[in-house]
């Protein structure tokens, strides 16, 4: 791969990692409601998640996208009723009780396959395999798979902090019921892009 390639496609994995979307506000409401630790799964579960997608996506699954256009509907409808209701869980997670964790993150699996139906995640991935792939071969698919596997570890890792930090403040439930309805409505609003296409 050339280095100007790879410098762009760094810039550009890191970029789209870090801004906000459905990945980082669910991060971020997990970090402040479980903590960095028990969030770990669903941060490994994007992280290679995405990995995984991206090199799925190069290797052909875009084409089969383009060749049956009905399944962009399918999967625009899927994504919006699953978002709503992962948005319906934020905003209605229980403040914890003394010396206990209500509810529980996501996990390693539910977090990798999450990436199947987050618009973000198929926007990043189709853009990095067709601006950056130089061809189809599973080398040249598997770098732009790695790179953004490196740059997405501390990206997400990032969102996880500053929920754990905003934990501190949100030590009163009326305060964590306030933050998860703003996540909540924040993830929903993650979606326009997708309802306006």
């Amino acid at each position: 791969m050339n280095i100007d390639i790879l410098y762009g496609l760094v810039v550009f994995a890191f970029v789209s990692s870090i801004t906000p979307g459905p990945n980082n506000l669910m991060l971020m409401a997990s970090g402040a409601n479980f903590g960095f630790v028990r969030t770990i799964p669903h941060m490994l579960g994007i992280a290679l998640g995405f990995t995984v997608m991206v090199f799925l996506v190069g290797m052909g699954l875009a084409q089969v996208f383009d060749a049956y256009p009905v399944l962009h509907d399918v999967l625009k409808v899927l994504s919006v009723l699953y978002m709503c209701w992962l948005a319906w869980k934020i905003a209605n997670a229980a403040p914890p009780r003394e010396g206990e964790a209500a509810g529980t993150p996501m996990t390693f699996l539910q977090a990798a396959a999450f990436q199947w139906v987050n618009p973000k995640a198929w926007a990043m991935a189709l853009t990095a395999v067709t601006v950056y792939s130089l061809g189809t071969t599973p080398l040249a698919v598997a770098a732009v798979a790695a790179t953004f596997g490196m740059v997405n570890g501390p990206a997400v890792s990032t969102w996880t902090i500053i929920g754990q930090q905003l934990r501190r403040i949100l030590t009163n439930p009326t305060r964590l019921r306030v933050f998860n309805w703003g996540m909540a409505v924040l993830l929903i609003a993650s979606l326009y892009p997708v309802l306006i296409t």
